[in-house]
């Protein structure tokens, strides 16, 4: 028997909460088992390089073999390609020789990188796929668009968080290499519902062609580099700086900082699912547009930079990083809850995966750089130094925001809202 389109989404949804989950407690792992073994910050980026750099190649590519052979595939391989990356990194000891031990990890996470991007792909291209937004009133039907994309991102992302403190609490209980051992177990549970989605889930009628990785819309191509920037904004101050920073000047514990960054990435992915609400709130009842991507942006520029100055001032520093960094994922919440709902905006069914394969290209691009500038620029001016950079890295993507085009189904009512 086919299932309905909304057991489709369950399904695929359940599958990335799952492997979300595993994906942010492997990031606390990795970080705080290598930190606690002397690795400096630059080095501990680049055990994260080849999982970023690989999840550019996998969007790029994973958007291509999605609508050749449908996103069951691509959630397949995403999901079982996690498990052997996990399993991958259970004989890793402290005694392995540094090298050795850098280069294996950088193998493992670029496993990994290929994984997580095939399966954030195939999930999000779903909602395109089954959820039904052409409504008799496209206004409705965007409305309905931005509501599911803005729970499926909220829900990943509060997810993360839990994997973070996942992440912090499994190492301090079972060390290193059990705890992806009991992981690779949970993710190979969660991956048996998917053996029931259709062949045919997410494929084009007609074969796409290499020449067709590159997107020609110009408003996905704008919205792509806006993306590169904000996410290197983001990472550049919270990947590596962040969490090495927090256990260097305030003696947190590995378990507190996971339970920390856990508490406010739920607290982003809360606001990223709530944001539909929180805009009706403020009596906005059209979908987010381009001006919304603006203000956002705008706004999101001056918080690096207060917070930066705030440790100038010598103000506490418990106080101004954890304030600070509550207003940043507020405010940077909104934004990406708004870019993950206009690239769907700027594309249709029939060639969702591959626009939005291109699109979180240039996400991953971005937090690529973003790592290794976190862990180089905290190395060479420290905490204040990154967020300086990260200041810079959203004012262009401001400034990159202000090129966008009006949406195609937006062009028939060009007033957008905030």
């Amino acid at each position: 028997m086919r299932l309905s389109s909304l057991q489709q989404y369950s399904v695929v949804t359940a599958n990335y909460w799952a492997f979300t989950l595993t994906d942010g407690a492997l990031r606390m792992l990795v970080l705080f088992h290598f930190h606690e073994l002397g690795y400096s910050t630059l080095e501990i980026a680049f055990l994260f390089l080849f999982y970023e750099f690989f999840g550019i190649l996998t969007n790029l590519y994973g958007g291509l073999i999605g609508a050749r052979y449908g996103l069951r595939l691509t959630l397949w391989v995403g999901t079982l390609l996690q498990i052997f990356a996990l399993l991958m990194l259970i004989p890793v000891a402290a005694s392995w020789p540094k090298l050795l031990s850098v280069s294996y990890v950088m193998v493992a996470q670029a496993i990994s990188g290929i994984a997580k991007d095939l399966n954030k792909m195939s999930a999000k291209s779903a909602i395109k796929v089954v959820v039904p937004v052409y409504a008799d009133d496209a206004q409705t039907g965007e409305s309905q668009l931005f509501k599911w994309v803005a729970i499926l991102t909220g829900s990943k992302n509060a997810l993360k968080g839990v994997g973070f403190f996942l992440g912090g609490v499994l190492l301090t209980s079972f060390g290193f290499n059990d705890a992806v051992g009991w992981m690779a177990a949970g993710l190979a549970f969660a991956f048996l519902p998917t053996l029931v989605l259709p062949a045919d889930f997410g494929k084009m009628k007609d074969k796409p062609s290499l020449s067709s990785l590159f997107s020609k819309s110009e408003g996905i191509n704008v919205l792509s580099l806006a993306r590169f920037f904000l996410f290197g904004a983001r990472d550049v101050w919270f990947v590596v700086a962040l969490p090495v920073f927090l256990e260097a000047s305030l003696g947190w514990s590995f378990w507190e900082i996971g339970g920390f960054l856990g508490l406010w990435v739920i607290g982003y992915g809360i606001v990223q699912g709530a944001a539909p609400a929180l805009r009706r709130l403020w009596g906005k009842t059209t979908p987010p547009g381009v001006s919304s991507l603006q203000f956002w942006s705008a706004l999101l520029t001056a918080v690096p930079a207060l917070i930066a100055v705030a440790l100038w001032r010598e103000v506490d520093v418990s106080i101004a990083i954890t304030a600070g960094l509550a207003v940043f994922g507020v405010v940077f919440a909104m934004n990406s809850s708004i870019h993950s709902y206009m690239v769907l905006s700027y594309t249709d069914s029939e060639n969702v995966s591959l626009n939005v394969g291109f699109y979180y290209m240039a996400n991953a691009a971005g937090r690529l750089t973003g790592t290794l500038l976190s862990g180089a620029v905290f190395l060479l001016g420290g905490m204040e130094a990154c967020l300086w950079m990260s200041c810079l890295l959203v004012s262009l993507a401001f400034l990159t925001s202000c090129k966008l085009p009006l949406p195609p189904r937006h062009c028939v009512n060009p007033v957008q809202s905030v």
